[in-house]
């Protein structure tokens, strides 16, 4: 059976379309897997209310070199560039100036012993100072950047992060979602709802089965989660075992957003934030109003997350209203009404949010990234050395994988140079 593309592109996500983009400037055929019915991934702006509203990655971070940042310009999409109101607790509800001050001091402490004691152990709770009463804060802010607590957490691989990234963090009011599915070349090959069921290697290549069917190529990208590409739900060769164990070493954090639709009148300004309660590792991120509009992104890391994990999203709203009520007051409740809620542990071809490394393996991002005897390639946020979490983390390592596959398919230099 002959090849009957050049490359296949395994996931439709930020990676899937880095990598796309990449290769149609090359001019070779290739072909798009995707397993649901939209592009995205864990990008998906979802129409709600009459509003795009995120339900996975919202923020451009690091926008002065993320590359959407130009994409967006490019495609005339207008992006908002004023500062986030992450950290200013509105009107220090729940949160006086001091106790803001003697937290935001615990979390630099922390960072600057990750940075420049890091513990032996690389574990990154190992850095914050034991039976401090902001411990549960540390563990919040955890939960939120990287979906998991700080146990969990290499601490080499938290620094590589954060020395990486720019304070510029930057929005689409259209929907980061809707940028990044927009992005996919119109004249690329693209078969939605054709999830992957096994990879094998043929004589000329690579042979991959979908529930549509079966396509064979000379080298393919998988751009897969690593919570899927450790599982069972594709079914891969044995010689990719190593490539299973690093995605094992790299699980995805658990992070879920709900929204709040405010009705009627209410004490809620706009492009405002508060932190439900800070000595609640718990507690969930609330930024009210965004661009005006009357809703409030609820946002849940590690514990919290898994609390909607478990309990569901009426058990998520409840608590975001309990939180929101204990700051705002009581009367609150009834401008309250849930609206949609994300839900991406329980998807089985996503499995979580976005990637960790545990203590000691920071490594293992190298490890995933590597080809396959240059007819396998890995790319996806978790691949990046430290722009991992990110959609431009994953778009840049498509870019590097379709650069690999180029050079290994022995493609003219034209096509190898284009950038």
């Amino acid at each position: 059976m002959s090849a009957e593309f050049d490359v296949l592109i395994i996931g439709g996500g930020a990676a899937g379309i880095g990598a796309a983009r990449r290769l149609a400037r090359s001019g070779i055929p290739v072909l798009l897997l995707e397993a649901s019915a939209r592009l995205g991934g864990r990008a998906w702006t979802c129409e709600i209310a009459g509003y795009p509203l995120d339900l996975g990655c919202g923020w451009l971070h690091s926008g002065d070199r993320n590359s959407w940042t130009a994409i967006a310009d490019a495609s005339g999409i207008v992006l908002d560039r004023r500062e986030p109101a992450w950290g200013i607790q509105y009107r220090d509800l729940g949160f006086p100036p001091a106790e803001q001050n003697a937290a935001k001091q615990a979390l630099a402490v922390w960072r600057e012993r990750l940075s420049v004691t890091p513990p032996a152990s690389d574990c990154a709770a190992d850095a914050v100072a034991a039976g401090s009463e902001w411990n549960a804060y540390l563990q919040a802010l955890s939960g939120f950047i990287s979906g998991a607590e700080l146990e969990r957490i290499s601490a080499t691989d938290y620094i590589a992060y954060d020395k990486a990234s720019t304070p510029c963090n930057w929005r689409a009011p259209s929907g980061y979602g809707a940028l990044i599915a927009s992005s996919l070349p119109l004249n690329l090959a693209f078969r939605p709802s054709s999830p992957v069921e096994s990879v094998e290697f043929a004589p000329c290549g690579v042979k991959v089965a979908t529930a549509t069917g079966t396509v064979q190529a000379r080298a393919a990208i998988l751009t897969v989660s690593t919570a899927v590409l450790a599982g069972s739900t594709i079914k891969l060769p044995r010689a990719l075992d190593p490539w299973r164990d690093a995605a094992r070493l790299l699980p995805l954090g658990r992070n879920e957003k709900l929204y709040l639709e405010i009705v009627g009148g209410s004490p809620f300004e706009p492009e405002t934030q508060v932190l439900g309660n800070p000595r609640d590792a718990a507690s969930g991120a609330y930024y009210i109003r965004p661009f005006g509009r009357p809703v409030i992104e609820c946002f849940f890391g590690g514990e919290g997350a898994r609390l909607v994990e478990k309990r569901g999203p009426v058990v998520g709203f409840a608590y975001a209203i309990d939180q929101l009520a204990a700051l705002f007051g009581s009367d609150v409740r009834q401008n309250l009404r849930p609206l949609i809620a994300s839900s991406w542990s329980r998807m089985v071809r996503i499995g979580g949010a976005y990637s960790y490394a545990v203590p000691g393996h920071a490594a293992a991002r190298q490890e995933l990234a590597r080809p396959f005897e240059d007819r396998l390639f890995f790319a996806g946020e978790a691949t990046h050395h430290y722009d991992f979490s990110t959609a431009h983390g994953a778009y840049d390592s498509g870019v590097r994988a379709a650069d690999e596959a180029i050079a290994a398919l022995g493609l003219p230099p034209q096509a190898r140079n284009e950038t």
